[in-house]
């Protein structure tokens, strides 16, 4: 039988990253950690190591998530001048993985909201739909 995608990152894949990447710690009150971790000037950094480094599937899981959460950032605060240079990256990584990040790209692509009311990065990650 095929393994399902992960649907929810899980506690011992957080905390490895924050070792490996020096993310903000988890805490008892900690609520969306992948996302309130979200760092827009961390976005290449963050896909670098993704890239280039042994991570298991929550790791990746876990670690796209924060990706996805941080240039979805970048793009809001309209500081970056890398936009289509990093999100072809993403988007790279987000084929390459596809089957495990399947649930994410649904969240983010918010299938059922306009495109007015949405993240981001919605518009780019709707590209991601097959």
């Amino acid at each position: 039988m095929k393994e399902s995608a992960p649907k929810y990152t899980d506690k011992e894949s957080i905390e490895s990253l924050i070792k490996k990447l020096n993310l903000p710690p988890l805490t008892p009150d900690s609520q969306d950690w992948e996302y309130t971790s979200a760092d827009s000037s961390r976005v290449d950094e963050f896909i670098t190591y993704y890239e280039n480094n042994q991570l298991n599937k929550n790791e990746k899981f876990t670690l796209m998530i924060v990706i996805i959460s941080s240039f979805d950032d970048y793009l809001s605060e309209g500081i970056g001048t890398e936009n289509n240079k990093l999100w072809n990256r993403i988007k790279q990584n987000l084929l390459q993985d596809y089957e495990l990040h399947i649930n994410t790209i649904h969240y983010w692509a918010l299938d059922k909201s306009d495109l007015e009311d949405c993240f981001s990065i919605t518009p780019y990650i709707r590209e991601m739909r097959t």
